[in-house]
Order: structure tokens, then C-alpha cells, then sequence
């Protein structure tokens, strides 16, 4: 009888690029931007990323789109959201009984904490080059900065599987 042996390697391999903006614009409209330099069609999508932290739960906002004839999934992720806790005051003062609004900020990636955005896109094929998508999305003015990531330095990895 044959023995069969799976290498858990393959399980870690990283087949994505990642594009980290520093920006101040909203979602949708940097989404509108990068559809007119890429000619691709990012949309919103439903399925928004939640991530479950000690202060409560959040959802980053995503914008997907999949090119059909040549299998590449691209995917624009919020980095940055803010998580509204109520407190309640207990002290004895004049303004007893009053609930606070607490509000924390939160990152997708928590060592990318300037970053506003990311472009996620995977599978991408020789004919495509990183650095022609860097230099086409560079000709936004709105972007102030913009450069790939090392996916080996990314310490929280399992917030980008999704």
C-alpha cells in the first residue's frame, strides 16, 4: 500500500501582490480612480472583511473584481476603521448615569498603521508587471504615496485570507 505524504510548505506559498496607498480619499472614489488607470472594474462588494478584536468587531470595506480571461482576482481593502465602545460612567457626579462613546482605531494590517488602503492582487501573470500597475496608479494626484509590500514582512497574514 502506498504512502501518501503532504508537504504543509505548499500551504504557505504566497501567490499575491501587495499595494499599500497613502491617501486621503474615500473608498469608492479611489475604487472609481484605479477602475480609469487599470481598466478594470472594482465594485463593491458584500462580503466585507470582519475582524474580532478585544474591544469588539469591525468590517473594512472591500471593492472586488475578477478578470475572467486571465484568472486574476484584484481586491481594494480598507487598512484603517474605528470601533465604538459604550462605557458606561460610574462615578458619582453631576453627570452621573451617562454613557460614553469610546472610539478605537483599528487596522487590518496593525504594522501598516499609515497605510489607507491596500490592492491585493493575486494571480497575476507574467504578461502583467507590478511595477507598470505602480507607475500607472502613480499618475493619480490624489495619492500621495504608493509602493508595493514585502508579503514576507507582513506579520498578519491571516487578515488578508478571505
Amino acid at each position: 500500500m502506498a504512502i501518501h505524504k503532504l508537504d504543509l510548505d505548499e500551504f504557505d506559498e504566497i501567490d499575491y501582490h501587495l499595494i499599500a496607498f497613502h491617501t486621503s480619499l474615500e473608498d469608492y472614489r479611489l475604487a472609481y480612480l484605479i477602475n480609469q488607470n487599470l481598466l478594470i472594474n472594482l465594485s463593491k462588494s458584500k462580503n466585507e472583511i470582519q475582524i474580532n478584536i478585544k474591544e469588539g468587531e469591525t468590517k473594512f470595506s472591500r471593492f472586488y473584481y475578477y478578470a475572467v480571461e486571465k484568472a486574476i482576482s484584484w481586491n481594494l481593502i480598507q487598512n484603517k476603521n474605528e470601533v465604538i465602545q459604550q462605557k458606561k460612567d460610574n462615578s458619582q457626579n453631576l453627570f452621573s448615569n451617562l454613557t460614553l462613546e469610546v472610539s478605537t482605531k483599528v487596522y487590518l494590517l496593525p504594522e501598516f498603521k499609515k497605510v489607507d488602503y491596500f490592492l491585493k492582487i493575486e494571480n497575476l501573470d507574467e504578461t502583467m508587471d507590478v511595477i507598470k500597475i505602480l507607475a500607472d496608479l502613480n499618475t493619480i494626484d490624489s495619492i500621495s504615496a504608493i509602493y508595493t509590500v514585502e508579503t514576507n514582512k507582513i506579520k498578519s497574514k491571516n487578515n488578508l485570507i478571505f
